[in-house]
């Protein structure tokens, strides 16, 4: 049991310290001159596809949604909290009669002294959580009992 409890005071320390400074990194971000740009590919219409990324960004809070059928392509306003403000865009491309490629970006930009600053804040992982909410959403709206 004494060897048990001196491991995780030992651990413990490493731990959180490792943790707060992950977070400090994260807070402000990395700047980055051109936003992040992601892609996966979907088994579903355009439209289809269009729709389900529309909703959901309101399902996510992201503002208001506008689709602009003419350009494939789904954005958001900016969303403004305090000195941040963030939009995201997705554009949809037809692949074949079957699949769509949909590009996915969310700018994220702290105000400064300078003015508005783009910052990295959303890893891969942060945008897998996006794409796979549009796959659900894909389902969802494909097997609709109408």
């Amino acid at each position: 049991m004494s060897k048990r409890r001196s491991f995780f005071t030992l651990i413990l320390p490493v731990v959180f310290i490792i943790s707060l400074s992950l977070n400090s990194c994260m807070g402000e971000g990395q700047v980055i001159s051109k936003p992040d740009e992601f892609t996966r590919v979907y088994e579903a219409g355009e439209n289809t596809v269009i729709r389900a990324i529309a909703q959901t960004f309101k399902d996510k809070g992201l503002g208001n949604v506008t689709i602009h059928p003419e350009k494939h392509q789904v954005e958001s306003d900016y969303l403004i909290q305090d000195d941040w403000r963030s939009k995201s865009t997705a554009r949809v491309k037809k692949i074949n009669w079957k699949e769509c490629e949909v590009a996915l970006s969310v700018i994220m930009e702290k105000k400064t002294s300078t003015g508005w600053e783009m910052r990295r804040l959303l890893g891969k992982e942060q945008y897998d959580i996006f794409f796979d909410a549009i796959d659900l959403q894909i389902y969802q709206d494909l097997y609709k009992v109408r």
